[in-house]
């Protein structure tokens, strides 16, 4: 397929706008990244997205896909080539559907609350719903890896990218929080060792962002300097 047909509006901060380019990555296609520059971005966006007016969105033969998982999903239905990114047996898709809402809707609040908490016991707050949540994700890597390296199975799968996405803003998150690690690998052994095998393969590598460059836009939006525009981040 040639990129003219795939255009991802993304932006480099954002999770979210990660998983889309991952599951390209993992299916072989060619594509045409388009990225929006915070805090503006472009009119083709707003287009696009004219509800949310949110990255990512995937533009596929000039109609639009928004919303991440959506995305991602579409991704996976359309395109053949590569593995498979959810399971194929209806109960384990159910499950894998589930942790990848519970990542969006309870996890990642956690997570964003780190940056947006403006008194301590906000992060403390925050704080205690990450670990509590990776403790939780510990559990179900367990159950549903069954043994193997990813959610996914041997591969990179659905619930690997909801959660992987993350994983840049979870080492922001540790130094906000004085932590120097929350997937401890004495405690959380599955995980920690997912996590390396996530971040060195080959289809998320190079997008994973650097750690200082994220953790000083962080610092911008406590600042408020983003404040506005952190939605876009989604």
């Amino acid at each position: 397929m040639a990129a003219s047909d795939l255009k991802l509006l993304g932006g480099w901060p954002s999770p979210f706008a990660m998983r889309p380019l991952i599951a390209l990555n993992l299916k072989n296609l060619d594509y045409e990244y388009l990225e929006q520059n915070f805090p503006v971005m472009s009119e083709l966006l707003f287009k696009s997205n004219p509800v949310y007016r949110k990255i990512p969105v995937l533009i596929h033969n000039d109609r639009p896909i928004c919303e991440s998982l959506i995305i991602v999903q579409y991704i996976d239905e359309v395109f053949t080539s590569g593995n498979s990114l959810l399971p194929s047996d209806p109960f384990d898709r159910a499950v894998a559907r589930f942790w990848a809402t519970y990542i969006d809707d309870k996890w990642y609040s956690a997570l964003s609350g780190l940056v947006k908490g403006k008194t301590d016991e906000e992060k403390v707050t925050a704080m205690g719903g990450l670990t509590t949540g990776l403790t939780l994700l510990e559990e179900a890597f367990v159950k549903i890896s069954k043994g193997k390296r990813f959610f996914g199975g041997e591969t990179i799968g659905y619930v690997d990218i909801a959660l992987g996405s993350m994983l840049g803003w979870l080492r922001v998150a540790e130094r906000l929080g004085g932590c120097s690690n929350l997937m401890d690998e004495t405690k959380m052994p599955g995980l920690y060792g997912w996590a390396e095998r996530f971040c060195s393969d080959a289809a998320v590598k190079d997008l994973m962002p650097e750690t200082e460059k994220l953790f000083e836009f962080a610092k911008m939006l406590i600042s408020g300097q983003f404040s506005a525009h952190i939605n876009n981040l989604k």
